[in-house]
């Protein structure tokens, strides 16, 4: 009998591509999705919820709907959260409440009733590492703390050794570097992983946990303004918008294909070496967010060059890219899409997708916070 799967926000970006993926390997699978309005135009269902798939609208807030929704389930992967760094420093019991509480009811059901759940993978982030792993030519390996708006303030971007002052070079970051978390969002998400490693190692109960770096791809909401940075850009772009970017736009950061990330799922769920252990999932090629612009307006061939603001906003990390030695060591995942292609087919996909330039909404949100 096919094991069945729950996946906690099965209707968005990153949770239906893994839907899609487990109905191909033969599992049974139950969707839970509040469908929330920021991510899912006027809160409607989205078309490219699988059908095949069981679907159950209910919040991961809710204990009683969690718990209903959890019967007769064998494993889930767990992917429901408020995702958004800027938007979680003032949207903060939000953020908490989804994220923290959300991950709680979870564990204390499966702690606390009679249940089949034989494994939990969660969706963690790259966010809580804060600044990546630096390289100092005298001192070696450094974790720089973050910059301060002091530094940043007369346009001095790069960090230096916080030994010598020499100029750091940033280098792979791997998963036993420090996580140091700048933001509402990334405190909630170090939660999410340490609350499941915590109780999967008190119960035996084999869990894993997946540290996505900057994730892109078809079904990435192009409306919402705090999601990823290449639908923001395309949103921008395809409105014959200038894509802003912060600083100086030479900071770094690594992008991988949905297609991967779902790719990376699936065997974390079937193979047992995966168990207990946090891994990276990225590509391990750090790209400049000014290039990320300038590619997308050439892909669409337009004539437009990013808007380059040379401002700072509070909590933004310089450079942080994956160390992917684990993963590919451990359980034999490489990434397989290239950026190139990967923004082809998402720009492909975006040709017919309802879109929404809200950018300025929110950039105004948080230069009034004080964020900016």
């Amino acid at each position: 009998m096919a094991k069945k799967v729950l996946v906690t926000g099965g209707a968005g970006f990153i949770g239906s591509f893994i839907v899609d993926e487990l109905l191909k390997k033969g599992y049974e699978v139950r969707i839970f999705d509040c469908i929330d309005p920021q991510v899912h135009p006027e809160g409607k269902v989205p078309e490219h919820l699988n059908r095949n798939a069981e679907f159950v609208k209910g919040d991961v807030r809710n204990y009683d709907e969690f718990k209903k929704a959890l019967k007769g389930v064998n494993i889930v992967s767990h992917h429901a959260a408020a995702v958004g760094v800027g938007q979680s420093q003032y949207k903060i019991n939000y953020y908490v409440d989804t994220n923290v509480t959300g991950t709680a009811n979870l564990l204390d059901i499966v702690v606390n009733t009679k249940n089949s759940i034989e494994k939990i993978t969660v969706a963690a982030s790259m966010s809580s590492y804060g600044e990546g792993n630096y390289n100092c030519k005298k001192c070696g390996v450094v974790n720089p703390p973050l910059r301060t708006e002091g530094q940043v303030s007369s346009g001095d971007w790069e960090l230096v050794c916080p030994k010598c002052k020499g100029l750091l070079k940033p280098i792979p970051t791997d998963e036993s570097k420090f996580q140091q978390c700048n933001s509402i969002y990334a405190l909630t998400k170090k939660m999410q992983e340490d609350m499941v490693l915590n109780i999967a190692m008190t119960y035996k109960l084999p869990s894993v946990v997946l540290r996505y770096f900057n994730v892109y791809g078809p079904r990435q909401s192009l409306s919402n303004p705090y999601t990823g940075v290449t639908a923001i850009f395309m949103s921008r772009i395809k409105n014959n918008q200038p894509p802003v970017v912060y600083e100086d736009g030479l900071q770094t950061r690594d992008f991988i294909s949905v297609h991967d990330i779902a790719r990376a799922n699936i065997t974390a769920i079937e193979n047992e070496k995966a168990d207990y252990k946090s891994f990276n999932v990225g590509t391990g090629n750090p790209m400049a967010i000014k290039v990320v612009a300038e590619e997308l307006a050439k892909y669409y061939g337009k004539e437009i060059k990013p808007d380059i603001t040379k401002k700072f906003r509070k909590g933004d990390v310089r450079h942080c890219y994956s160390d992917n030695s684990l993963i590919e060591k451990t359980l034999g995942f490489k990434p397989e899409t290239s950026f190139e292609a990967g923004m082809r087919e998402l720009m492909g996909w975006a040709e017919k997708a309802y879109f929404e330039d809200r950018f300025e909404d929110a950039a105004r949100e948080l230069k009034e916070k004080g964020l900016v």
